[in-house]
């Protein structure tokens, strides 16, 4: 049949967790809800499942000022720019390197981990840093790397 080719296969699980990420952070700006409040919860007859009071910083910044979900909209915006750019963004080195899409990815699942809408972004983007980790233990390369290699005055 054909050898899978790693990368490629990566970058398309990347873009679409990304746009799932965008899509639950803005989920996430109008249904706040801390995904991890059942692990030492406390269930009240009116009010339901109150998180622990150690969940406290998690709240805050979730609940209370949605900057998890921004930030996770934000690094979902970054990622889908490296992952789909414009034709003049591949030739910079951001654009071929591998291991910094590994390292935005786990960023990426982190972030989306926390609240309950990024759930499902988290985990893909977890499929996609196996996938990237896979290629780079592989020793792929992207065509445009190798295109570019051996010019002066890239970055």
């Amino acid at each position: 049949m054909g050898k899978l080719v790693w990368h490629s296969f990566a970058r398309l699980v990347s873009i679409t967790a990304s746009v799932y990420a965008i899509w639950a952070g803005f989920w996430g700006l109008f249904y706040r809800k801390f995904f991890w409040d059942f692990v030492g919860g406390v269930l009240r007859d009116p009010g339901g499942l109150q998180a622990p009071p150690s969940a406290a910083p998690f709240i805050a910044v979730i609940v209370k000022i949605p900057l998890v979900q921004i930030a996770s909209m934000l690094l979902g915006i970054i990622l889908l720019c490296m992952e789909y750019p414009l034709p003049q963004i591949k030739e910079f080195a951001i654009y071929r390197s591998l291991v910094l899409r590994t390292v935005f990815l786990i960023l990426q699942v982190f972030l989306n981990v926390l609240y309950y809408q990024g759930t499902n972004a988290a985990i893909w983007s977890l499929v996609a840093v196996i996938c990237y980790a896979k290629a780079i233990m592989s020793g792929e390369e992207m065509e445009e790397s190798k295109a570019n290699r051996g010019k002066e005055g890239m970055a």
